[in-house]
């Protein structure tokens, strides 16, 4: 009995270092965010923009989730959390319009053109 509770301990040691691996290799490395002092004045706005609208739901800085997932590297993913594209198009949508739990919010062209260069920096 000793001989089978080593293989399964070793089998369960296997499995386990597989699935670790696998969650490893499914982490997505960020790079960081661009400098505030090399942001460009549209850039700036849309900082601004994002702190008055955005900011009581969602990080900048990070993936991790607010009220609303975080935002660093947003338009580097192949797919945002709905599992639409972050196109400025797709992210037009979804700050104008809303979707689920995020409402719609009310922007000028010129702020949402700000936020979305804001958005690409991130």
């Amino acid at each position: 009995m000793r001989t089978g509770s080593h293989i399964f301990s070793l089998a369960a040691a296997l499995v386990l270092a597989v699935l670790l691996a696998a969650a490893l290799s499914g982490c997505r490395s960020l790079s960081p965010s661009k400098s505030e002092s090399l942001w460009t004045p549209e850039e700036a706005r849309g900082a601004e923009v994002y702190q008055l609208k955005c900011a009581r739901c969602h990080h900048p800085t990070t993936t991790h989730p607010l009220n609303g997932p975080g935002l660093q590297g947003l338009t580097k993913i192949k797919a945002m959390p709905s599992g639409a594209p972050p196109t400025d198009e797709r992210m037009t949508e979804v700050i104008l319009h809303g979707r689920l739990n995020m409402p719609a919010t009310q922007l000028t062209d010129e702020q949402l053109s700000d936020l979305l260069a804001y958005l690409h920096i991130l």
